[in-house]
């Protein structure tokens, strides 16, 4: 079974507050030119995307620098649903392994669209940010806007160590019922810090 986990891209899709807009518009029609084609313009924040840690460091290496491996591997879900800061807990010393993908269902996805999805988010906390960095995981994703705020503390710290971050997954309340799966996390092979990406998960056999 295979899992879509992203925001589908259409025009005016919803953008974090001060970016530019999500354009998507039909350039040439079947009936008037004989093909058709669409243009895009999009921030690479836009949607459901992977920061690169050139996002926020002085660095100069684009995502696409990234080895492939690092955006598919085993996931891990963290049912984190009422949780306003998402916390270091000890379970997660168990159920956090080298290499996964961890995964952060906040259930905040549901707001995609409205005017709270941007203001009011859970975010994580420096301990946790520690774990997932000391357990040297691959990737964190959550069905958020961002890890965190403004100074983006958490950021830093996992771009520190290379850990790239998903933001704006939805439909994560599909992962719950499995015990395995595997998430591919794809950014587009783009000079950029970041990167628009299709998530998905699949199931083991």
């Amino acid at each position: 079974m295979i899992i879509d986990l992203t925001h589908p891209i259409r025009d005016g899709l919803p953008v974090y507050p001060g970016d530019q807009p999500t354009q998507l518009a039909r350039s040439a029609e079947f009936a008037r030119d004989g093909y058709n084609n669409h243009r895009l313009t999009i921030n690479m924040h836009s949607g459901t995307h992977i920061d690169g840690h050139m996002h926020m460091t002085d660095c100069t290496e684009y995502l696409n620098g990234y080895p492939l491996s690092t955006f598919i591997g085993e996931g891990c879900l963290l049912d984190v649903r009422g949780a306003g800061a998402i916390g270091y807990k000890p379970e997660y010393e168990q159920l956090i392994h080298e290499g996964q993908i961890v995964i952060l269902y906040t259930g905040h996805s549901d707001l995609f669209g409205e005017p709270a999805y941007f203001a009011d988010f859970p975010v994580l906390t420096p301990e946790l940010a520690d774990l997932l960095i000391r357990k040297k995981i691959k990737m964190v994703g959550m069905d958020t806007p961002s890890p965190d705020r403004h100074p983006f503390d958490i950021h830093r710290m996992l771009f520190s160590r290379r850990i790239p971050i998903i933001e704006n997954l939805t439909d994560l309340a599909a992962l719950l019922p499995l015990s395995r799966f595997e998430v591919t996390a794809l950014p587009l092979n783009i000079n950029a810090d970041s990167s628009i990406a299709r998530v998905i998960a699949r199931t083991f056999q």
